[in-house]
């Protein structure tokens, strides 16, 4: 698209035709923003995965709640200060459970849940990006070997290696997310392979080349770089399906080990309260999980049409 510089280029200042005025040529990141913003579902996406991050991480700081550790010899406490309304037979404070009860439920299994899917996402971004720059910098039968084992990951399903590695090796947030995040590297890598290979054969590139650049700079300060779109938007999409793995295992009895709370067991649990009666019971951590996933999926949606000038607004 002529006209438009490319991302992270500098603005650059042109004189108008008439009146002497100075116009300054937006970078194209600033476009991305500007289309990013006038997106409503964007913003409103955007929205909701602040919201659950605020309510999350700085929620339990307002008010502690106590849901998963026990001290029978502390139980039956008369109120007083720290518990307003005294304790149970749990030593579980009652005030909390009354007016944060399900909501602080919800508190620890959002952040275990946003946890492991930043981590994870994170952790497969950078093994899939430098994956696939490499292979397609290099070419040849290099890049064919890598993009074969890169198929051969592909067709085990991840949610399959995922319930073996769990139940041979104690479920912890971190374990889960290493488990995830090297499980799921191969799509970014595949989309970062691609953008090089377009990328690869461009004049600044040939030029870094004759200048003597390494392959290892060649990799970290051009192909990469402008490359961040694509991985910046595959990300989104990442969490989200990181946050939708970890409550499958939950769902499913094979989540993170006891006290760690997380809305997959909250929704096995759940289940077990369904066939009781208590339907409604599914309702608050499902509508927590199907939102934070939208959310998700929404930005990503967005990030996309951002950085493609071809699907920006005319």
């Amino acid at each position: 698209m002529e006209g438009v510089p490319p991302f992270g280029s500098p603005n650059i200042p042109t004189t108008a035709p008439e009146g002497g005025e100075v116009a300054l040529i937006t970078s194209g990141w600033r476009l991305a923003a500007h289309e990013f913003f006038s997106n409503r579902l964007a913003v409103v996406g955007l929205g909701i995965i602040v919201f659950f991050i605020v309510f999350c991480f700085l929620g339990p700081i307002v008010y502690p709640t106590n849901q998963t550790l026990t001290q029978p010899l502390l139980s039956d406490m008369a109120p007083a200060a720290a518990h307003l309304l005294g304790t149970d037979d749990l030593n579980r404070d009652i005030f909390s459970r009354l007016l944060f009860g399900e909501f602080g439920r919800i508190m620890v299994g959002g952040q275990t849940a946003l946890e492991i899917g930043f981590f994870a996402a994170f952790m497969a971004t950078v093994i899939g990006t430098l994956y696939g720059a490499l292979a397609g910098l290099v070419g040849g039968i290099v890049d064919a070997v890598l993009m074969r084992f890169v198929d051969i990951l592909l067709s085990i399903p991840l949610l399959f290696i995922v319930l073996i590695l769990a139940t041979r090796y104690h479920a912890t947030l971190i374990s889960q997310s290493l488990i995830i995040g090297l499980f799921s590297w191969q799509a970014p890598s595949r989309l970062v392979r691609g953008e090089v290979l377009t990328l690869r054969v461009r004049d600044f590139v040939t030029a870094a080349r004759i200048m003597g650049g390494t392959r290892r700079r060649l990799i970290l300060r051009h192909l990469i770089p402008n490359a961040l779109s694509v991985v910046i938007v595959n990300i989104t999409f990442l969490i989200a399906d990181s946050i939708l793995l970890i409550a499958y295992l939950g769902f499913l009895g094979f989540g993170l080990a006891y006290p760690t709370a997380s809305w997959g067991d909250m929704l096995g649990n759940a289940q077990d309260a369904v066939s009781s009666g208590y339907w409604w019971l599914v309702y608050p951590v499902g509508a927590c999980l199907v939102l934070v996933v939208m959310a998700c999926n929404l930005v990503g949606d967005a990030l996309r049409d951002a950085f493609d000038v071809r699907l920006r607004k005319r």
